[in-house]
C-alpha cells in the first residue's frame, strides 16, 4: 500500500478528488449545496477504507473465476466476483472488475440518504452513475489517446438500465489480449461494464507481424495474467484485418447484449468503429458492421434470435460528438502519468474545463456533464 488515503476538493470547488495508491478518483454530485457537501463527506469516509480489504484478498482476486463460486469477505470483492461470474466460461479474474467495483462502492456511499439530482464516480475512466428520475448525463468518447479529441458522445438518462460505463483496450494501463484502441461499454453497474469491456477488447483481435505481444509477467511481475501473451504494440493494419478484428469483438458484445449483461458497446480500432446497441424487432436494423464479414452474419443471426425472445427498443445512446456543447478544445496531448487528475478529452488540467474529469487509467472517456446546469452545486 502506498501512502495515506487523500480526499480534497479540486480547485473548482465542485468536484472531489480521492487518491490512494493506484486508485485515483474524480467524483461529482449535483444538487443543493448542503446535500452535495454531505455526499462528499460520505464518499471520502468510505474511501479511507477501500484499499486494504482488496490487498487482504488479493490472492482470490488474481485467481481465474470458476465454479464453485468463491466466497469473499469484503463488499468490493463481492462486487468484483458478481461482475465476472457470468463470464466464467472464459479466462477472467475478478481483477477485471476492480476499478468499476471501487467506483460502484464509493458512489453507493456518496448517495446514501442524500437528495441529489445526479452524481458520478470516475475511477480512471470506469464510471459509476446515479440519476434521479428525469435526469441525464453525457460523456465524450476518445478512441485515440495520442490525440485526445472526442470521437463520439453517449447520453445516459434515468429511464435506461445503465448505471455504469467502462473502457478497455491495449493502450491503457491494464493489459489486453486484443488490439482494440478502445472498447467502451454501458451496463447496469461500473463493475459489470468493466468486466465486459475487458473481454470484448480481448476479442478484438487478429494476427499480423506488426502486432507485438509479450508474456504479461515479463511486462509486469505483479500481474494476474501470468505468462499469457498481452499486446504491447500495434502497427498500421490493412483495412480488411481492422474490419475482421472489430467484427469479432462486436460478436462477443452482441452475445453479451443478448444475455442481458450489457446495454451497448462502442469499439474502436485505427479510425474504424463498431456500435452494438439496442434495436427493435420490427426494425431488424443491422449492426454497424462491415457488410461482407462472416462475423457480421453470425452477429445478425444471434441478434435476431435474441430479439424474438425479448422486445428491444429502437434507439441509440451513441451520437457524433458535439464539441460546442461539451466545451472541449482541440489540443492533442497525453496525460503526464502523475497521480494528479487529468482530463480524458483535451489533455489539459481539470480546472480548465469545469466538467472535465480524470482519466488516468483509460483514455476512452472524455467529459461527463449534465444536460443542463440549473442545479449545479454552489
Amino acid at each position: 500500500m502506498t501512502g495515506e488515503a487523500q480526499a480534497a476538493l479540486l480547485p473548482d470547488r465542485r468536484r472531489l478528488h480521492l487518491h490512494h495508491g493506484p486508485i485515483d478518483i474524480i467524483a461529482e454530485a449535483f444538487g443543493e449545496a448542503h446535500e452535495v457537501r454531505l455526499a462528499y463527506e460520505q464518499a471520502a469516509t468510505r474511501f479511507m477504507t477501500v484499499l486494504q480489504p482488496l490487498v487482504d484478498e488479493l490472492g482470490l482476486l488474481r485467481t481465474a473465476i470458476a465454479a464453485p463460486r468463491p466466497r469473499a469477505r469484503g463488499s468490493i470483492v463481492r462486487r468484483m466476483i458478481d461482475a465476472v461470474w457470468p463470464h466464467r466460461g472464459v479466462f477472467i479474474t475478478p481483477m477485471a472488475a476492480v476499478a468499476g467495483a471501487v467506483a460502484d462502492e464509493v458512489l453507493a456511499a456518496m448517495v446514501l440518504g442524500r437528495r441529489l439530482a445526479r452524481a458520478y464516480v470516475n475511477n480512471g475512466g470506469d464510471i459509476a452513475l446515479y440519476l434521479a428520475a428525469g435526469e441525464r448525463l453525457s460523456a465524450g468518447v476518445v478512441s485515440d489517446p495520442d490525440c485526445l479529441g472526442l470521437d463520439a458522445r453517449v447520453t445516459i438518462d434515468a429511464s435506461m438500465t445503465v448505471r455504469g460505463l467502462a473502457t478497455s483496450g491495449w493502450r491503457g494501463r491494464s493489459f489486453s489480449f486484443g488490439i482494440a484502441d478502445a472498447v467502451t461499454v454501458l451496463a447496469a453497474s461500473a463493475a459489470a461494464a468493466d468486466a465486459a469491456a475487458t473481454l470484448i477488447a480481448n476479442a478484438v483481435n487478429v494476427d499480423h507481424p506488426v502486432i507485438a505481444r509479450r508474456p504479461a509477467n515479463h511486462v509486469r511481475d505483479d500481474t494476474d495474467l501470468g505468462p499469457r501473451l498481452v499486446t504491447t504494440a500495434v502497427g498500421a493494419l490493412p483495412p480488411a484485418l481492422i474490419a475482421a478484428a472489430l467484427d469479432e469483438g462486436a460478436l462477443v458484445a452482441a452475445e453479451m447484449r443478448a444475455r442481458g449483461l450489457i446495454h451497448s458497446a462502442y469499439l474502436a480500432l485505427q479510425g474504424e468503429t463498431r456500435v452494438v446497441e439496442e434495436r427493435a424487432v420490427e426494425a431488424r436494423a443491422p449492426l454497424l458492421l462491415s457488410r461482407h464479414s462472416p462475423a457480421t452474419q453470425r452477429v445478425n443471426r444471434r441478434i435476431h434470435r435474441a430479439a424474438r425472445a425479448e422486445r428491444w427498443i429502437l434507439g441509440s445512446a451513441w451520437t457524433p460528438p458535439e464539441n460546442d456543447e461539451l466545451g472541449v478544445g482541440e489540443t492533442c496531448s497525453l496525460p503526464d502519468g502523475s497521480s494528479g487528475p487529468h482530463t480524458g478529452a483535451a489533455g489539459s488540467r481539470p480546472e480548465d474545463h469545469e466538467q472535465a474529469f480524470a482519466s488516468t487509467q483509460s483514455s476512452a472517456i472524455g467529459h461527463l456533464m449534465p444536460t443542463s446546469s440549473e442545479d449545479r452545486p454552489a
